[in-house]
């Protein structure tokens, strides 16, 4: 699959966490940010990282932005550079905008303005810990939709010995199964025949009432 190619604005700790992980992945990632230092420790781990003012739109725009998949907006506490970094970016045209938001009143604009995807770093990962302190078998989670999550979790010990066709997860469940980590192999669309193992951790897709009633399994 080839690699695409993402635009990272900002070099805090959320930013940086961003670029690493997608070039850890496989991807391009060009990171920019107005301060030296910051560039100079994350070039060693992206593609290509640039110090410059992302809130210039002459600057910006020499990047062709709209030739990334994406550009992520990691800017910190400044949410006036912040909503005027995204405004440029979606007039030069990128194809998908994710940006960080401070607060409620920050979302509601970047949202306004045209970010398709708006994040709350500190908040997301406080409700993911809190989540596994009162379900430790629940590993991650992430919401597509108010409707819909994909969970992973370990396996319940009465599925251990019992195959996917064999307990019916879809219609018992109402879920998808899209993966069995075992060990230190992530076996992707596994067969309806696999037989769960003591161990497994499984990721799966469903309604997020059908994934409660699977963390009481």
């Amino acid at each position: 699959m080839k690699a695409k190619q993402y635009l990272v604005l900002g070099l805090g700790r959320f930013g940086m966490s961003i670029a690493k992980t997608l070039c850890e992945l496989g991807q391009e990632v060009l990171a920019v940010d107005s301060d030296a230092e910051l560039v100079n420790d994350i070039a060693p781990y992206v593609t290509q990282a640039m110090q410059l003012d992302a809130t210039d739109e002459d600057v910006l725009a020499t990047l062709g932005v709209n030739n990334f998949d994406a550009a992520i907006v990691s800017i910190g506490q400044n949410t006036r550079d912040s909503i005027l970094v995204c405004v440029i970016l979606k007039e030069l045209g990128v194809p998908y905008l994710i940006a960080k938001a401070n607060d409620d009143l920050h979302a509601k604009v970047l949202r306004k303005i045209g970010a398709d995807r708006v994040i709350f770093p500190e908040r997301d990962m406080g409700a993911r810990v809190a989540r596994s302190i009162l379900t430790p078998n629940v590993l991650d989670l992430m919401n597509l939709s108010d409707d819909y999550q994909i969970i992973e979790i370990r396996v319940p010990s009465k599925w251990v010995g019992n195959s996917i066709i064999g307990l019916n997860v879809r219609r018992h469940y109402g879920l998808n199964i899209l993966a069995i980590h075992r060990q230190e192999r992530f076996l992707v669309s596994p067969a309806p025949d696999m037989l769960f193992a003591s161990g497994d951790t499984v990721l799966v897709m469903g309604k997020k009432e059908d994934i409660e009633r699977l963390e009481e399994a």
